[in-house]
């Protein structure tokens, strides 16, 4: 009798060890699960426009987006022209450029919103999206690109803005798949090439 209640002991035992291990593993797996599910999409964001009015990202569904962070008095300014070009061409076909003003580079952008809508429209005919000044590096750094810069958003690649004109790659769901230099015209037949794929 008393080597039955022994066995069954050590049997008990040996289950309750073998079910937290279970569940341990099954709370592993949850975390690990969470983790993979907590990557974003630009959808979620909505900013204002130059002039003032909301745009939400969740419109541009179904889209190739390239978005780039822009100033007015940059050597890399005449970029202006390629972007207007390649939207132009290709905008009937799932492809939009978002513009984001920004200051943090050389004070490069100091003009205000309605300054840098009339220098746009001016000197290079800009008709792609263009939205409100906003800060791409350090503390105050608007969600757009914390979500851009940040692989615990993006999912794919911490990187930092170099200078203005640098280029952000956004997939028809809403994910970054592309990081690109500021010195990477918009013309480049790699970015031509990702929007005929």
């Amino acid at each position: 009798m008393k080597k039955i209640l022994g066995t069954i002991g050590v049997f008990l035992i040996l289950a309750s060890c073998q079910n937290k291990t279970q569940e341990k593993t099954i709370a592993m797996n949850m975390d690990t699960t969470a983790a993979v599910t907590t990557k974003e999409n630009i959808y979620q964001f909505k900013v204002n426009d130059l002039y003032g009015k909301e745009f939400d990202f969740s419109t541009l569904k179904g889209k190739k987006v390239l978005i780039v962070n822009t100033a007015s008095e940059c050597g890399l300014t005449p970029q202006y022209k390629d972007l207007e070009a390649i939207y132009k061409k290709y905008s009937d076909k799932n492809f939009v450029i978002i513009g984001f003003p920004a200051n943090n580079f050389g004070a490069q952008e100091p003009g205000s919103n309605e300054q840098i809508a009339t220098f746009c429209e001016k000197n290079y005919g800009v008709t792609f999206p263009m939205m409100s000044k906003v800060s791409v590096k350090g503390k105050d750094m608007c969600d757009v690109y914390q979500f851009l810069t940040q692989k615990s958003k993006n999912g794919l690649q911490d990187s930092e803005v170099e200078w203005n004109f640098q280029k952000y790659l956004i997939n028809e769901k809403g994910e970054l798949v592309k990081v690109l230099s500021p010195r990477v015209l918009p013309t480049d037949q790699q970015i031509i090439d990702w929007i005929n794929s």
